[in-house]
């Protein structure tokens, strides 16, 4: 990959000015990190903008009870919104981010990422649509957490998690923290699903046998 051609990978960087490209491929640097690596936690405080080039990143949140959900996932052409929250307020992270797959970013140093904020309306506009669209998706985790049947969630995120394949190599533990919810709980619906015939439920993985019964839950 040439290393002029990452800035067309993200929606919105190829309207910047000249100046401002210039500025983006000075300071931006390319870093890799294996599957499984952590990239931030609590207490500590953003140093660069990540734009994500390749791979997924998993953003989750842990009580102190120790249950956890996940938040969002950042995907290539994405960056992180928690990031941009504390470089914005200059405040340190709540929450903890996983590379889930081998990931290869940009990083922008905080005093780049300060400096086009100010002066570039294009990447502004960047920074906060991307923000925006995040916070958004953060709402509807809100809203589902709250307020919709688990079994339902469940199903929805079966599918999703899924894609077009129609096995899952996922523990209930994975699954729980998938939902904000405990293991046991989602151990009790996946029995459920698999007693009606829907899955077929294992050690780490999950079979989908009827999924037109899954979308239909999903969507009740």
């Amino acid at each position: 990959m040439a290393v002029t051609s990452w800035i067309d990978r993200f929606e919105g960087l190829a309207s910047l000015d000249d100046e401002a490209k210039a500025a983006l491929l000075r300071a931006g640097r390319v870093v890799e990190m294996p599957s499984g690596r952590r990239i931030f936690g609590p207490g500590q405080a953003p140093s660069s903008f990540m734009l994500l080039l390749e791979g997924t990143v998993r953003v989750h949140q842990v009580s102190e009870s120790g249950r956890e959900i996940v938040l969002y996932r950042v995907t290539e052409g994405e960056s992180c919104a928690l990031t941009t929250a504390c470089l914005l307020g200059y405040e340190d992270y709540i929450a903890e981010a996983v590379a889930e797959t081998d990931i290869r970013a940009i990083a922008i140093p905080r005093q780049t990422f300060d400096e086009l904020v100010a002066r570039s309306t294009p990447f502004r506009n960047f920074v906060f649509m991307a923000f925006s669209r995040r916070v958004t998706d953060l709402c509807r985790v809100i809203d589902e957490v709250a307020f919709q049947r688990l079994d339902i969630r469940l199903a929805g995120r079966l599918l999703e998690l899924a894609g077009a394949s129609s096995t899952l190599s996922l523990t209930h533990q994975e699954i729980a923290a998938e939902l904000g919810t405990a293991r046991e709980v989602v151990s009790r619906q996946l029995h459920e699903l698999q007693r009606r015939g829907w899955i077929v439920s294992g050690r780490g993985n999950i079979e989908i046998k009827d999924r037109a019964a899954i979308e239909a839950l999903a969507r009740s």
